[in-house]
């Protein structure tokens, strides 16, 4: 290896996964890191930590960081700088050695419409498209307009007439001005029942190229991928050989080295493939590859970089088994995908099954609005498809999760789906198949997991008992008490109520016994009615969270006496997370229509329009464009056409 020390200019979960591979390659990391990841597992990880007064897109603070450390390579991980290619060539000025592509093939790659362009040339299929609008009625509908810098799902939109054209360009173009800093898009025909499918690439400086087979992406909400597998249940051998030889000969084009990745639309009814794009970078979903092909791509990135041959032929590359990744969000499925923000509470990966986790976060790390609400990646290996589908869901379900509302019930729900374990997989899956987007408890499992957390409390009680410590929680001369625990959860309420017993035991008003055969802080083993569990507890505030096996269930301990609450706003719009008012449509005294949008909030770079959702009136606008809101914050109130008639009735 021609270098000893490599500076990672990333964050999160990739930052540790390059810090992993390269400490195991005995090199040397120093990390970069804003006010917001102070105490990020990655910072910690690293050998030195540089602090940046900016943000991780400050080029010359990541260089500056580079020279004071004595890096002598760049890794710039995923998103921020990695697909800059203006950054890259001020990197290999700096007589750093850069850890991806040529920036030429950076500049090609990195401008979508350029890519198209390439793609034509090299005899890969495209889809029908136009860098004007002007010609949106030849492209047909439903199209699909595309921020031609962008990336991640950001600055996309469907639009499914001319009537919504308009407006799906203007918020596109916003999208991807924010994200990107260029606001050039450009529209291409939407392929409803299709299959996102990429080929991973890998080549040298040496002009050796292989490429690591299939994997599939389809599982998406807003364009971003949240469940990606190799290889895929829909590609054959034929389609495989297929589609590899037109991303090898693209590749051959830009004169490839690095990891890469070449990405495809796979029409499901026609079996056509159509080119996409370029990802000159590694990808999130690259631990799938890893896993079937045994290669560490970090490895083989940093190897090229030093100008090392690959070492090896396309003759040399197996697939062994399946592999399954899902993406671990803070975001609520039922809230329509929307991040969420909040402490981490409780985080324990279950410790069986086996599966590799690739998480940027732990337990009380405080998820904010700086960055993508994602966590990290879950992924499972199998000899067969049902088994990694399977294992991954069992271990994603076992996991103490909590404080910060995820899309990890979400993901169970997909992976045991009859249509996933069929491999109907396609962009539309979550639309069509419309997995539960939350943890669905029976109410007698409700009523399981109250009294486990009940009885944990009484443990928790008696542990930090000042006096009388060895005596039963309720106990008074003469008789034994009920005790009483009022738990809410969702809409509804549990009232737990019991006595001990002076064997030890409980019993609950129903006449189950109890008997508690272990307690901690961090969770119980209890037997209820003959039922053993073996439960994770976390108390956080006025929570508990509460692991039996199936996912966490989340009581709010009820105080005993309620104290009158605010009263709430009718008809109000709420800020449903931190963000920004960037577009205002009405003022008071408008008169909206259902479905009419009435402002667009602006949260972890994506928009997100508030519609009107019944006729009425503006009556109150309690924000202005450009302003920065909390989560909860009343934006605007609107006053219906139903209560102005009521009134009229009244009055």
């Amino acid at each position: 290896m021609s270098f000893a020390t490599l500076l990672v200019a990333n964050r999160g979960e990739i930052a540790r996964r390059i810090i992993r591979s390269a400490h195991q390659m005995g090199i040397r990391c120093v990390a970069v890191y804003v006010d917001a990841d102070a105490l990020a597992p990655f910072v910690g990880e690293a050998d030195e930590a540089v602090r940046l007064d900016t943000s991780y897109l400050d080029g010359a603070a990541v260089l500056e960081a580079a020279r004071a450390t004595g890096a002598e390579a760049l890794h710039p991980g995923y998103g921020f700088l990695s697909e800059n290619a203006a950054f890259a060539a001020q990197v290999m000025a700096a007589g750093l050695l850069w850890v991806g592509p040529s920036v030429e093939c950076i500049e090609q790659m990195g401008d979508k419409i350029a890519a198209r362009a390439l793609a034509v040339k090299a005899g890969v299929p495209v889809l029908p498209g136009s860098e004007s609008t002007d010609d949106a009625d030849e492209v047909g509908y439903p199209l699909l307009v595309k921020a031609a810098a962008g990336g991640g799902g950001k600055g996309m939109r469907i639009v499914e007439s001319a009537d919504g054209l308009e407006e799906g360009v203007a918020s596109a173009k916003r999208e991807a001005a924010s994200g990107f800093g260029d606001d050039r898009v450009f529209i291409e025909r939407y392929v409803a029942r299709a299959r996102h499918i990429e080929i991973q690439i890998l080549g040298d400086e040496h002009g050796n190229i292989v490429h690591l087979g299939e994997r599939e992406c389809s599982i998406q909400r807003r364009h971003q991928k949240i469940i990606e597998e190799s290889p895929s249940p829909r590609v054959d051998d034929k389609l495989r050989q297929a589609m590899a030889e037109a991303a090898l000969g693209l590749a051959g084009e830009l004169g490839y080295h690095s990891a890469g990745t070449v990405e495809f639309l796979l029409d499901d009814d026609t079996g056509e493939f159509f080119f996409l794009e370029v990802n000159t970078r590694l990808q999130v979903e690259h631990p799938v590859t890893e896993l079937v092909t045994g290669l560490d791509l970090v490895r083989e990135q940093l190897r090229v970089a030093a100008g090392e041959p690959l070492g090896y032929g396309q003759e040399d590359i197996s697939s062994n088994g399946w592999a399954v990744e899902a993406r671990l969000y803070a975001e609520n499925p039922a809230n329509d995908f929307l991040p969420e923000t909040g402490t981490l509470s409780a985080f324990e990966p279950a410790a069986t099954p086996e599966l590799r986790w690739d998480i940027g976060v732990e337990e009380g790390s405080v998820i904010g609005t700086d960055f993508d609400p994602m966590l990290g990646k879950v992924i499972a290996h199998a000899p067969t498809r049902e088994e990694a589908a399977g294992k991954l869901a069992l271990g994603l379900a076992r996991t103490h999760l909590g404080g910060v509302v995820t899309n990890r019930d979400f993901l169970v729900a997909v992976l045991r789906s009859e249509e996933f374990l069929a491999g109907d997989t396609t962009t539309d899956f979550i639309d069509r198949v419309a997995p539960a987007r939350a943890l669905e408890p029976s109410e007698a499992e409700l009523t399981h997991a109250a009294r486990v957390a009940a009885l944990w409390v009484q443990g928790v009680n008696r542990s930090e008992a000042t006096v009388l410590a060895t005596v039963p929680s309720g106990w008074q001369i003469g008789r034994l008490p009920d005790q009483r625990l009022t738990l809410a959860h969702g809409k509804g309420s549990t009232a737990v109520r019991y006595h001990s017993r002076r064997d030890g035991s409980f019993c609950f008003d129903d006449g189950s016994v109890a008997r508690v055969h272990h307690w901690s802080e961090q969770g119980i083993d209890v037997e209820i009615a003959g039922r053993r569990t073996r439960a994770l507890v976390t108390r956080a505030g006025v929570q508990l969270i509460v692991q039996c096996g199936d996912g966490d269930i989340v009581f709010s301990e009820q105080p005993r006496f309620v104290l009158p609450g605010a009263e709430q706003d009718e008809g109000g719009f709420v800020a449903r997370m931190p963000g920004k008012v960037i577009e205002l449509r009405v003022k008071v005294g408008d008169t909206v229509a259902d479905g009419d949008m009435v402002l667009v909030l602006e949260a972890m770079k994506m928009e997100h329009p508030m519609r009107a959702s019944e006729d009425g009136v503006v009556v109150e606008v309690r924000v202005e464009e450009g302003e920065q809101v909390e989560a909860g914050t009343l934006l605007l109130v609107v006053e219906t056409t139903s209560d102005e008639i009521a009134a009229d009735k009244t009055g």
